[in-house]
């Protein structure tokens, strides 16, 4: 139940952020966040401290409560209530150590001090929660009828929602010192490759012709948004070069945490490749399957259709890779300073909620946000809760263009999610994955519409039309593919290892098909699989992104036509966390993700858009 020291970075998921770097005179000053909420630095006599006695707390926790919470449960309710409290509190403790060492490691990826740090703070951390591990396989051995009686207790009652949610969590639990093992282990396995990964991309540079220096990963795949036709393949060329040079590297990386992945699932007995991921999102894999089935029946109406008319807008018969996210002709290309994308945003929140924009102000006011783009940084972006005794953070590259915008908007609405649903707690403010990215892309679109209603012609309105566009595709098509490729790759890996040769032959199969006739997947393409995060962090992660975005869909058709009252229910499903179904949240707004149908809604939403575009094929 700790948090994640690494929080997973999500830009690069989809387009590249902007279209070439702008200067810091352009952009003006650009915030970095201060950790000094959490700890005052890395030698802070307070992290020590905080250390040592999350150690000590969680081996008197074990001491003092190993071994009889079935009976707590059946005899004494106070007694298991006042478990249930100081598991929470160690929870808080532990997580607010682990975010703030992830966050420093994601400011400076590369730098060696930091690099210990975050290891040898993940090390004694591993080390307090090992302790902590019997604690909800032991819940998970009380008797339904036993727990039902002691949930009468006014006390234990409000944990209801995390008590019943942990369930679900029971056919799948080991033995407990298997269960240990797996733990204590997880940071020379699992942990150790994501390291490696994240690591390996932060000091990769990348020899684009023309530039005066070698350039890191986020710089360079900005390349590919210029609007220099000449820029865009230099940069796709440097790309294709490095990634091939460390192509040896990431196979190594993905064979070795798909078997990893391949032997927890088989211990805990999982039927498919993916029902780890469904059982974190709390989502059924019929849904999930629904979901990916309507996209994959929609790619010719969508990214087919929208890319043949793009390569038609920039006098191609067809797009090479690198023009797939090409600015349109005649696009602005003014890079956008922060003082206008921080009033962008919030003008677009405001208009929805004041409170909203309240909340999001926070952020800037604050410095809960990093958005400068500098070397050994993260690349991507990422909104990080850290723990409700805390806030929430949110990582940007920020580079001046209306995707960067965009992105700061999204970041945004998951750190509104998170302050909101920070109100539970520990133990049920943690949201799955789907349902976070539904506040996460409302966010976008509310900012969209915003600046869409202030289109003053034709060309302005075709332009941002595009750009919305291509953000759906890149969010609904896309990760739809990824998540096939990962299906290909996990159960082509329980027959033995995968060549690079064969990942590069998986990922073009699925490139060909969502992207369509009107993409040149020209020689070298076939190693871009190598630099997408999810893969490594999160296993399937990426079908959440597609969720929210034709959930949102639905949603803002709703708030389109709903009558005063859609911001309260709005904010009520923000502060649930994660204390309801994703049928109980959705059904105030008439809303059921289990009926097929309801994918096909949300994604002729993205159908509309297209057909609007064409009608605006000729505008000047």
């Amino acid at each position: 139940m700790i948090h994640d020291a690494r929080p997973s970075a999500r830009t690069l998921l989809r387009a590249p952020a902007t279209a070439s770097a702008a200067t810091s005179a352009d952009l003006g000053p650009l915030p970095e966040w201060n950790l000094s909420d959490l700890y005052a630095g890395l030698d802070a006599p307070e992290v020590a401290a905080d250390l040592k006695a999350g150690i000590e707390k969680s081996r008197d926790f074990e001491q003092t409560y190993k071994g009889k919470l079935v009976d707590f449960a059946r005899n004494d309710p106070d007694a298991l209530l006042g478990a249930i409290k100081d598991y929470e509190a160690l929870e808080d403790l532990l997580g607010k150590l682990i975010s703030f060492a992830g966050l420093a490691y994601a400011g400076a990826t590369t730098d060696p001090k930091v690099q210990k740090f975050y290891g040898d703070v993940q090390e004694q951390i591993t080390v307090a929660s090992s302790h902590l591990l019997f604690f909800t396989l032991e819940m998970n051995r009380i008797e339904d009828a036993d727990l039902t009686a002691a949930l009468n207790h006014e006390g234990l009652a409000h944990y209801r929602p995390w008590l019943e949610d942990l369930r679900k969590d029971k056919p799948y639990q080991l033995e407990d010192r298997v269960e240990q093992l797996f733990h204590e282990k997880s940071m020379t396995s699992r942990g150790a490759w994501n390291r490696l990964f994240d690591e390996t991309m932060a000091s990769l540079r990348f020899e684009v012709e023309g530039a005066a220096e070698p350039l890191p990963l986020e710089p360079t795949l900005n390349l590919l948004q210029d609007a220099d036709p000449d820029k865009r393949a230099r940069g796709a060329a440097a790309l294709t070069k490095t990634f091939s040079g460390n192509l040896s590297l990431f196979t190594l990386i993905t064979n070795t945490l798909a078997k990893d992945k391949e032997i927890s699932d088989r211990w805990r007995n999982f039927t498919d490749i993916a029902d780890s991921r469904h059982l974190a999102n709390r989502v059924e894999r019929e849904v999930v399957d629904a979901l990916v089935a309507a996209v994959r029946d929609a790619y010719p109406r969508l990214s087919h259709r929208y890319y043949a008319m793009k390569a038609k807008w920039l006098g191609m018969e067809k797009m090479n890779f690198w023009d797939r996210n090409a600015p349109l002709p005649k696009s602005d290309a003014r890079p956008i300073p922060w003082a206008e994308a921080k009033d962008i945003v919030l003008t677009a929140y405001a208009g929805f909620s004041p409170d909203m924009a309240e909340i999001a102000g926070r952020f800037f006011e604050r410095n809960w946000i990093d958005a400068p783009a500098r070397a050994g940084k993260a690349p991507g972006a990422f909104a990080h809760p850290t723990v409700p005794s805390a806030h929430p953070y949110v990582l940007v590259n920020y580079l001046g263009k209306t995707r960067d915008v965009m992105t700061l908007a999204h970041e945004l609405g998951h750190g509104v999610h998170q302050v909101l649903a920070g109100e539970n707690g520990p133990l049920m403010a943690p949201t799955p994955l789907t349902l976070a990215e539904t506040a996460s892309v409302f966010g976008e679109m509310l900012t969209f519409q915003s600046l869409l209603a202030k289109a003053e012609t034709p060309r302005q309105r075709k332009i941002m039309l595009a750009s919305k566009v291509e953000d759906m595709i890149n969010t609904v098509v896309r990760q739809i593919a990824f998540y096939t490729f990962e299906r290909k790759v996990h159960s082509e890996r329980r027959e033995g290892e995968l060549t690079s040769e064969r990942l590069g032959e998986l990922w073009m199969d699925v490139q060909r098909e969502s992207l369509g006739p009107a993409i040149e997947l020209n020689e070298g393409y076939e190693t871009f699989w190598t630099y997408i995060p999810h893969f490594i962090h999160s296993p399937f992660y990426v079908y959440a992104y597609a969720f929210g975005d034709c959930l949102v869909n639905s949603l803002y058709a709703v708030y389109q036509d709903a009558e005063e009252g859609f911001q309260a229910k709005y904010f009520d499903l923000l502060r649930a966390g994660g204390t309801k179904h994703h049928s109980e949240l959705l059904a105030p707004f008439g809303l059921d993700a289990s009926n097929p149908d309801f994918w096909k809604k949300g994604l002729s939403v993205i159908e509309g858009l297209i057909d609007e575009l064409e009608a605006l094929k000729d505008a000047e």
